[in-house]
């Protein structure tokens, strides 16, 4: 026992050294301030030449962070609002913008936005919202997470008021006026006409807390609606009515359709009725009658027929086919082309993929979880726990495919008075 007390202790083993992990590095950046800055001095001019737009400063110097919510007409729109605002935005947006290799890494390095998947509840989403937010930095979101296709606003979901309470900063309404008319989401072209954007409103975050989640949604629809379709002015170009088909597919007199578009005239192929799309954003027929006079008329006229159709009682009929492009898309990465030439075929209750070489795939309805019409025209549709992305031609219609799931959906889960086709 002496000899074990008078023995020498081997020397204690040293613990290895744990590196320190690093902070999570801020959201926000001086680069982001610099390149706002510089952006500033080059599209002011820009848009104001092209687009026509006049952009009204904010005035408010009591506030200097913002939760901005903006009504959404074109693709221009986050610069106009940028424009308005000293402080740097961050820019919701959806993933899509994320998924394009080397091009999104930029923007991400340059901006950095704030991505979110669309058609789903995007937890990482809030958690960057809240991260850019308790950094001091300013958010700018586009409740309808889709531009208007006709003139009026589309679907603004019920969870931003949420989140506008959640985040607690000074909410201030972000209104364009004119982009419908100036550049509509089916067009190449943009038109003469003038554009107008600026601050509505803003409520106090005492305010903010002091409203209820109907309340706040009541007012954020109304302070966001705007329906180009009956502004005075003209939006002259004679290449007008090009590409309408990628939005209307529903004819008043033969139903289910296809159109064609040239100049500024637009002729259902089934009936041959044919209709221009004027200066002053209305139509009329070139021969016999069109009830609309409004593309806003005709769309609602269009989700109207849409939601009276069983779609369930159509599982076997061939309905549309398009001649397709499929990508596979990596979220936050890149796409994967699958094959450049396929054919894309819509049913009441599915869509199949075909190509020459043997390729097929089906995607039932009930197994997908969401249908995105993004861009113009391209369709995303996420299914077995991937995202498939297709581009069709220039005439190619996305929209009847997401309308016509939306409606399954609806009709499947018991909610076949529900109005929502997904946008």
């Amino acid at each position: 026992m002496s000899e074990l007390l008078t023995t020498e202790k081997p020397a204690k083993e040293q613990p290895v050294k744990k590196k320190n992990k690093s902070k999570k590095s801020k959201w926000m950046k001086l680069r982001h301030r610099i390149v706002r800055n510089l952006a500033y001095c080059v599209l002011y001019p820009y848009s104001r030449l092209k687009y026509g737009i006049t952009v009204e400063k904010n005035k408010n110097k009591e506030y200097h962070q913002y939760l901005i919510l903006m009504n959404h007409q074109t693709a221009f729109d986050q610069f106009f609002l940028g424009m308005a605002f000293k402080e740097t935005i961050y820019y919701v947006a959806s993933e899509d913008l994320f998924s394009n290799g080397f091009i999104s890494r930029l923007i991400a390095y340059l901006v950095a936005p704030i991505p979110i998947k669309k058609q789903t509840t995007d937890v990482h989403a809030i958690l960057n919202c809240m991260r850019v937010a308790k950094e001091g930095g300013s958010i700018a979101i586009a409740p309808e997470g889709n531009r208007t296709y006709a003139g009026d606003n589309v679907h603004i979901n019920p969870a931003i008021a949420k989140l506008a309470k959640k985040l607690s900063m000074p909410l201030t309404f972000y209104r364009i006026e004119g982009g419908y008319g100036v550049h509509p989401r089916w067009s190449d072209v943009i038109r003469k006409g003038k554009m107008r954007g600026y601050v509505s409103k803003i409520i106090s975050p005492e305010e903010l807390k002091a409203m209820s989640d109907k309340e706040l949604n009541a007012l954020i629809i109304s302070e966001l609606h705007q329906n180009d379709c009956y502004m005075e002015g003209t939006y002259t170009h004679k290449n007008s009515a090009e590409y309408m088909e990628r939005v209307f597919y529903v004819c008043p007199h033969c139903g289910l359709t296809e159109y064609e578009s040239k100049g500024d005239t637009v002729r259902c192929k089934k009936c041959n009725q044919k209709i221009r799309y004027l200066p002053d954003l209305t139509l009329k027929a070139k021969n016999g009658e069109f009830p609309f006079t409004h593309t806003c008329d005709w769309f609602d006229y269009q989700c109207n027929y849409i939601n009276n159709l069983d779609v369930t009682s159509l599982s076997e009929n061939l309905l549309y086919s398009d001649n397709v492009k499929i990508s596979e898309v990596i979220l936050y990465k890149s796409k994967k082309l699958i094959r450049r030439n396929a054919r894309l075929s819509l049913y009441g209750d599915k869509v199949i993929v075909t190509a020459q070489d043997g390729y097929s795939l089906t995607i039932p309805f009930a197994e997908a979880s969401a249908f995105v019409v993004l861009g113009k025209n391209k369709l995303n549709i996420y299914y077995d726990d991937k995202v498939y992305q297709f581009k069709g031609g220039k005439r190619f219609n996305a929209l009847k495919y997401v309308n016509l799931y939306y409606r399954y959906k609806n009709i499947s889960e018991g909610n076949a008075d529900a109005e929502y086709l997904g946008l």
